[in-house]
């Protein structure tokens, strides 16, 4: 599993006008709908079933929302940079300005669970992180990830 099977260039996006949790999520579900022809309120509504389970802020500025759709058939993601970081309930408190959307088909199991992994180690690197937030360029957060070499799971 790598970024390349996970994200078109087309599904990475620098916003500007999102200013809480919910538009962001209304941001991913467009974005997803023309990046994959995904019907964005289905997108939205199951960001926001997951989302009630237990916040997806994962710390240090990243969020991980992510759900599983039944109109797909293998595991997709999205990445937004936020040009102001939003409130998003994070586990340490602090806004976030990077999300890494991904959804995955219903009974997809273990390949959803190594995309979470891949996304969540590699947005874990700081010095990953710091080249996200110091390049507002689509193209070049695009080669960004799929140059990062994430971590060894532990």
């Amino acid at each position: 599993m790598d970024f390349g099977t996970l994200l078109k260039p087309e599904a990475v996006k620098v916003v500007t006008s999102v200013t809480s949790k919910k538009r962001l999520f209304q941001e991913i579900g467009d974005l997803m709908h023309s990046a994959h022809d995904l019907n964005a309120g289905l997108v939205v509504e199951a960001l926001m079933a997951r989302e009630a389970l237990g916040p997806t802020g994962v710390g240090h500025g990243v969020a991980l929302p992510h759900a599983r759709l039944d109109n797909i058939d293998s595991v997709v993601g999205m990445f937004i940079l936020l040009d102001k970081p939003i409130d998003f309930d994070a586990v340490d408190r602090q806004p976030v300005d990077i999300a890494f959307a991904l959804f995955a088909p219903e009974e997809a199991g273990v390949e959803h669970l190594k995309a979470l992994a891949l996304v969540s180690r590699t947005l874990r690197d700081p010095a990953v992180c710091a080249k996200l937030r110091a390049n507002p360029d689509p193209s070049t957060l695009f080669a960004i990830l799929n140059e990062a070499k994430p971590a060894k799971a532990a």
